[in-house]
Formats: C-alpha cells, sequence, structure tokens
C-alpha cells in the first residue's frame, strides 16, 4: 500500500509544483520520493533478514538509514537554497487545487498507513517498520504544512507565501533526517 501511495503522492505533487511553479508542492513531492525509497529499503532489508538472518539485515539497515537521512538533509538544502533566491528575486507560485487535493488526501492515508504499520512492526518485533511508520506521521505533518500554505496563498494571493511556507518543510526534513541518523548510531552502542 505504501509502495503504490507514495508513486501517486510524488508523481501528482511534483507534476502539480512543476505546473505551478510552487516549491512548497515540489519538496513535499520529492520528500514523498525519499520515503518512497524508504520503504523499498524496508522491505529489501526484512527480505535480507528473513533469507540471511538478523546480522545481515543490521547492516542493511544502518546503510539504508545513513543514505535516508543524507537524502533528507540534501532536500533541506535544496529548499532553502531555492526558496532563498525565490524571496530574492520574488518569485511566487499559483495556487494548485490539484496539490491541496492530493494533501487533503493523504493525511487521512498516511493514518491508515501508520496504524497497519504500527501493528505489523510489533507483531513482527521490527525497529525499522516502526521508524518506516513514523515517517508516515511526518509525511502527514508535511501535507498540513503545504495544505496551509496553499489555502494561505489562495488567500491572500501574496507571492512570497510559497518559497516562505516552503521553509516550514526543512524543519520537518532536517528532524527526520536526524532521526534516521542518530536512531543508526544508537544502533551501534547508544545506553
Amino acid at each position: 500500500m505504501t509502495l503504490v501511495w507514495m508513486i501517486v503522492e510524488a508523481a501528482v505533487a511534483i507534476w502539480a509544483g512543476v505546473a505551478a511553479g510552487s516549491l512548497l508542492l515540489m519538496a513535499f513531492g520529492l520528500d514523498s520520493f525519499i520515503e518512497l525509497g524508504s520503504a523499498i529499503v524496508l522491505i529489501w532489508r526484512l527480505d535480507v533478514e528473513l533469507r540471511r538472518g538478523e546480522a545481515f539485515a543490521e547492516a542493511a539497515e544502518r546503510t539504508a538509514a545513513r543514505i535516508g537521512a543524507g537524502l533528507l538533509f540534501a532536500l533541506a538544502v535544496y529548499v532553502i537554497m531555492i526558496a532563498g533566491w525565490k524571496l530574492w528575486t520574488r518569485q511566487g507560485a499559483e495556487f494548485s487545487l490539484t496539490g491541496l487535493i492530493v494533501c487533503v488526501v493523504a493525511i487521512p492515508v498516511m493514518y491508515v498507513l501508520l496504524r497497519r504499520k504500527l501493528r505489523l512492526a510489533d507483531a513482527l518485533g521490527s525497529r525499522a517498520l516502526r521508524a518506516d511508520a513514523i515517517e508516515s506521521v511526518t509525511c502527514g505533518w508535511l501535507a498540513v504544512v503545504v495544505i496551509v500554505g496553499l489555502v494561505a496563498q489562495a488567500l491572500i494571493g501574496a507571492w512570497w507565501l510559497d518559497p516562505l511556507a516552503s521553509l516550514g518543510i526543512v524543519w520537518f526534513l532536517i528532524r527526520e533526517g536526524r532521526e534516521a541518523w542518530e536512531d543508526d548510531e544508537c544502533r551501534d552502542g547508544c545506553a
């Protein structure tokens, strides 16, 4: 379910972002691709554990966590740079009804995915699946930030709303990246 939804969410958000010139929607869509990658790595990691044992799975999880964290940090830098450029050059974006709809739908979808992943993580005793479930919470909050930005843009129409609201996503990206990186370090020896 996660794979299908993340593909749809990413494709629609990026398409809507390009069409509207919206950094806010582009960042949301790119984060969805990162989450899609995380879900694929999780499936691979669980498959590795089934086939080769937990020791191999831990190494795969460590590599995946570091790659995911790096991609989130890179996306945060990208958003900051483009938002800064858009603010400097006074480039706004058009309102996107399609973008708004995908974000509104993302909230309940992420909630359902969260509940199911947590239930399965508990049944399997999988720390990796639990971490992936928490990413669903972050995606839901990102959707809320995008919705607020898009609605404000529709109501006010100020050119600076899209780049400014996109900076609100940066906090979530850094937090999610830091948690992935720190969780990886804790597997190596935290108390």
